[in-house]
């Protein structure tokens, strides 16, 4: 039987507050089941009244079939005694996704063009747009494409139509340069973690016309931030900032192709990072192993 090379590799992502005996009692327990470490990360906010966060990887033989009893050992030995909230996932399950876009393309076809390559360990279940300039841009990827207008009349119509369409057969969304600001009912019956990349180092340049307002305060750096979306615009836990030095001489078109190049990178590695369960969030900020 061929097996993938993710086969049988886990992902523990534990949080709990911080004590005594945390690491020793997941080591344990892998061990017991059977398990070999490959890799473990760990972070406390503080010593004293701290939060504890772990993300552990795992080879474990049969992995799937055995699931459930990793499961009730992880909840019975580890959540119980010590508080914990937990995710167990398989690497070879990669995450489904839907992509929303409008009309720039730059980060939606960077995800496609890297997704084609196999850098990121997803699978795209349909690109949703509120205007059909991609659709053969995407199609030629052998993704499903989606036109659904969105106006100021009919907002809540698309929206449903996104929830009817989405309808809990993805994991997580990315919103591509989608020109829309999300509902907070929308984000409520969603019921998924949402990325987005917003177009400076926030909270800088707000609104619209993000690179005029840039080269006219004479900006020396442009920026780009992901970040988990939330009710409260452009203000939900960053997963990755990045920034590229400009100088006075650049013309807004040439801010413009720097800022498409530092949003894809940004916008990549956060997707790749949530994919590989490498995200905690923690309140408003996140944890990133």
């Amino acid at each position: 039987m061929t097996t993938t090379p993710d086969a049988d590799i886990a992902r523990l992502i534990i949080s709990c507050p911080d004590q005594h005996g945390i690491v020793a009692a997941v080591s344990t327990l892998i061990a017991e089941l059977g398990g070999n470490i490959l890799t473990l990360d760990q972070y406390s906010t503080g010593v004293e009244g701290g939060r504890f966060f772990q993300r552990t990887v795992f080879h474990l033989p049969r992995l799937a079939a055995r699931r459930s009893e990793v499961e009730q050992e992880v909840e019975f030995r580890l959540a119980r005694p010590f508080s914990m909230e937990w995710q167990l996932t398989e690497a070879a399950r990669p995450k489904r996704v839907a992509i929303f876009a409008s009309k720039t393309d730059h980060c939606l076809l960077d995800l496609l063009w890297r997704h084609r390559r196999g850098e990121l360990p997803m699978q795209i279940a349909v690109v949703i747009s509120n205007h059909p300039d991609l659709e053969e841009d995407v199609r030629r990827f052998g993704i499903e494409f989606v036109h659904v207008p969105v106006d100021r009349e009919n907002k809540a119509a698309a929206e449903a139509e996104h929830l009817r369409l989405l309808d809990g057969t993805v994991d997580f969304i990315v919103l591509a340069r989608y020109m829309q600001v999300l509902s907070a009912d929308f984000l409520e019956k969603i019921g998924v973690p949402i990325i987005n990349i917003h177009h400076s180092f926030l909270p800088a340049f707000i609104g619209a016309g993000p690179y005029q307002k840039a080269k006219d305060r004479g900006v020396k750096l442009i920026g780009a931030t992901a970040h988990y979306v939330t009710e409260d615009l452009d203000e939900g836990p960053i997963i990755e900032q990045d920034v590229i030095r400009v100088s006075h001489a650049d013309d807004v078109a040439q801010l413009t192709r720097y800022g498409a190049d530092v949003e894809r990178s940004v916008l990549s590695r956060a997707v790749k990072w949530h994919c590989e369960d490498r995200v905690i969030r923690h309140g408003n900020s996140t944890i990133v192993f």
